[in-house]
């Protein structure tokens, strides 16, 4: 009996050293530093022509340090929206991130990383972490890009 609630306060021990430890890892941090985004556009007016149609994308300009922002269009009603930092090196002056005309890709020509735009995930090149996404809320007529 003894013996048994020895057992029992050592695992309670264990159990609450592992939690506590556990909490208290580093976590992990997004690279590309964070910039306050609330924009509403019309993607239906000849302004943002590049919007007209499932496909298409344009650039947009953001609050420093945002080195702007890709909105693609992924089908009537749905829009993706991401900053155009390569999150491989954001520090790297020369990064930023570029659609490739007539596809739905976009790279960043500094280390040559490419992304997808449907969701923004990496498929060449030495960058791992999926480009950063921006909310977007659509009415049918304006279209709201946020954080």
């Amino acid at each position: 009996m003894r013996s048994t609630l020895k057992i029992f306060r050592l695992i309670t021990v264990l159990i609450i050293i592992s939690v506590f430890t556990h909490s208290c890892k580093d976590k992990k941090t997004d690279p590309i530093p964070y910039a306050y985004v609330n924009i509403f556009i019309d993607p239906n007016s000849t302004m943002y022509s590049g919007l007209n149609s499932p496909g298409g994308s344009v650039y947009l300009t953001a609050n420093s340090p945002s080195r702007g922002i890709i909105v693609y269009r992924f089908s009537a009603d749905e829009f993706m929206a991401y900053e155009r930092t390569c999150p491989y090196d954001p520090a790297a002056s020369c990064a930023r991130i570029q659609v490739e005309s007539a596809m739905s890709t976009a790279i960043d020509s500094c280390c040559m990383s490419r992304f997808i735009l449907m969701d923004g995930s990496p498929f060449s090149g030495p960058a791992t972490v999926s480009m950063k996404q921006y909310r977007t809320s659509y009415d049918g007529k304006n279209l709201h890009i946020f954080n």
